[in-house]
This record gives C-alpha cells, sequence and structure tokens, in this order.
C-alpha cells in the first residue's frame, strides 16, 4: 500500500509497434485502473534485449512507448511511467530471485519453448530467467495487483511461488500479488488467423491495427479479415473471425455482445466490418493527435523521464534494502 491505495504494476516491451489489442486489452484499462490504484507503468527494455536489438531502434521505440503511455491518458503525475534500465533494482532483485527459483520451474514456461523455437540461433540465459525477471519488477514495488492476459497467467504465477518461497524462509518481506484481467477486449485476436493473438510483430501486415495506422489503412485491413460462409453477425466459438470482430467493436463502443447482435441483425458482413473499423479510428485518432503533440514536445518527455525514474527509484530501493538484508548482504556505509 502507498498512501492508502493498493499498489499496481504493468509494463510493455519497446519492440515491434503497438497494436489496437494492447492499446484495448491493456493500455484503455490502464488508465480507468490509475484512480484506485498507484500504478507503476514500465517500458520493460531490460527484457526486450533477449531478442538482438539494434541500439538506436530500440532507445527510438522505447521513448515513443513512454510518449504513448502519457498519449493514451495516463498522467504522469499520477502514475510512475519509467523506463526498467533506468531503475538498477529491477536487475538487483533479479539475481537474488534467481537463487530461489528452480530449473524445473523455469523449463515449464511455454512461452521460453516459443521464442527458443522463433530464435534458435540466439537460445540465451536472459531469455530462460526471463520470468525471474518478470516476477522481480512486480515484487520489487510490492504490487497487490498485476493486469495480465491469459497468456501471461503463467508468468504471475511462479511470481507468486518465488515471493511465497522467498517469504516462507524470511518472514514477510513481499506482497503477493494477484491477477486483473479485464473482460472486454482482454484478448484481442489477428484479424487474418482469430486462433492466435494480435501480435505486434505479426509478419502480414493486414493482421494487426497498429495505434499509428492512419484511418484509410485501418478501414482496408478490417474489410479483409477474415470472416465466414455464415453471414449472420453472431458472438460464438463457431465464428471466431465474427467473434474477435465484436469483441473489438464491443471495446471501442462499450456495447456488450449481444447488443451488437441486435444492432446487425440481418446486416451483412460488409455494413459490419465498416462500423467496426470507424469504431477503432474514432478511438485511436485522439492518441494519436496527442502522441503528435507530445512528440514535439521534447523538453517535457525528458522531465518525465528523469523525475519518475527518481520516484521509481526511491520504492525499489526501500523493497531491494529489505530483501538485502534478509539474505545477509552487509549494509552500506552512509
Amino acid at each position: 500500500m502507498i498512501d492508502g491505495k493498493k499498489v499496481l504494476f504493468s509494463g510493455m516491451q519497446a519492440t515491434g509497434t503497438l497494436t489496437i489489442g494492447n492499446y484495448l486489452g491493456a493500455l484503455k484499462n490502464w488508465v480507468s485502473l490509475s484512480e484506485e490504484y498507484e500504478c507503476f507503468y514500465s517500458v520493460v527494455d531490460l527484457h526486450s534485449i533477449t531478442v538482438r536489438q539494434d541500439p538506436a531502434e530500440l532507445r527510438r521505440r522505447a521513448r515513443a512507448l513512454l510518449t504513448l503511455y502519457i498519449a493514451a491518458g495516463l498522467d504522469p503525475k499520477k502514475n510512475c511511467i519509467y523506463y526498467q534500465s533506468h531503475v538498477s533494482g529491477h536487475a538487483e532483485l533479479a539475481w537474488i530471485l534467481n537463487c530461489f527459483t528452480y530449473m524445473g520451474e523455469l523449463n515449464r514456461m511455454t512461452q521460453f519453448k516459443d521464442k527458443s523455437a522463433k530464435h534458435a540461433d540466439n537460445i540465451n540465459a536472459g531469455l530462460f530467467t526471463y520470468p525471474v525477471l518478470m516476477a522481480a519488477d512486480i515484487l520489487l514495488y510490492q504490487a497487490d495487483v498485476v493486469p495480465v492476459g491469459i497468456d501471461q497467467m503463467q508468468h504471475l504465477e511462479i511470481t507468486r511461488d518465488i515471493a511465497q518461497r522467498f517469504n516462507a524462509i524470511y518472514g514477510d518481506v513481499f506482497t503477493i500479488p494477484e491477477p486483473y484481467i479485464g473482460k472486454v477486449g482482454a484478448k484481442i485476436m489477428s484479424l487474418q488467423d482469430p486462433a492466435k493473438k494480435m501480435s505486434k510483430s505479426d509478419e502480414n501486415p493486414n493482421a494487426s491495427i497498429y495505434l499509428m495506422d492512419d484511418p484509410d489503412t485501418i478501414m482496408r485491413k478490417f474489410k479483409r479479415a477474415v470472416t465466414d460462409s455464415e453471414a449472420c453477425v453472431r458472438y460464438t466459438d463457431e465464428q471466431p473471425g465474427i467473434k474477435n470482430l465484436i469483441d473489438i467493436y464491443s471495446a471501442c463502443t462499450g456495447k456488450k455482445p449481444e447488443e451488437v447482435e441486435r444492432e446487425f441483425d440481418g446486416k451483412g458482413y460488409g455494413d459490419f466490418k465498416t462500423a467496426v473499423g470507424e469504431a477503432a479510428v474514432s478511438v485511436l485518432k485522439p492518441v494519436q493527435e496527442r502522441f503528435a503533440e507530445l512528440e514535439k514536445d521534447k523538453a517535457y518527455i525528458d522531465s518525465v523521464i528523469k523525475e519518475n525514474a527518481e520516484k521509481a527509484g526511491y520504492f525499489a530501493q526501500k523493497t531491494l534494502r529489505k530483501v538485502q538484508k534478509k539474505v545477509g548482504f552487509p549494509e552500506k556505509i552512509r
């Protein structure tokens, strides 16, 4: 707890280009959560280097992502918005937690298996211990709540296991985090393959709606979205393409799936796709306009980066000093 509020932590990697799925499934929810919780929202650039990155491009994308956080509506005075790499406590705590994590636990992580298959020429130790760094991210701020998609639940579970193991040895050191899963738009699927999640690194550009896509591009991608031959708008698993479009439309408009079904009863897929596209354009336009304004204000973004890194560092050090003392590290002479 900080100032009577529960603590929430989340973050995104500065790789690829954010999609409407990232916005509807995470960023949009973050804005609504910031009134209820003391929020730490990180650009998790330490995680990004498990895959080889172009240094200049990583720096550019990291700054763009931090700027997008603000453009999406996150107030940096109410939320701590910072670069993970600017707070050394993430890496320091990760090393300590590595010593309380078992190889068998890490071997079971599905993301390690998936990424190893995609990057067979670079299966590094960082990729293997990635979940421990994620645990450190969360536990460093004594987070009570972590917004996660279904595909990230495994990482939160190992975080809880590590924290409980450490607490069992050393006492009540870490808060045990609980998941927060948004009810609408929690998992937006690919427009070209609704069996898989919309990805910011999909090789097919028509599969994803990117946050910076212009209106014409957005409309074109929705018109090309995979559907079926049923020719009716129904929210069923038998129509995954249509179900995905309903999820997007619902998240953009606030309407429930059954309301969407009634709205498009008797109408064809052409009308429905156009409506989904227009709803997406309407939702993304203010974010794009605000991003363009912020991108020009270098001094403001620089001040956010500096002030929020100091705030994150303050709370990180409180936890880190406690952990270091518990495991027996000598205290610093101040």
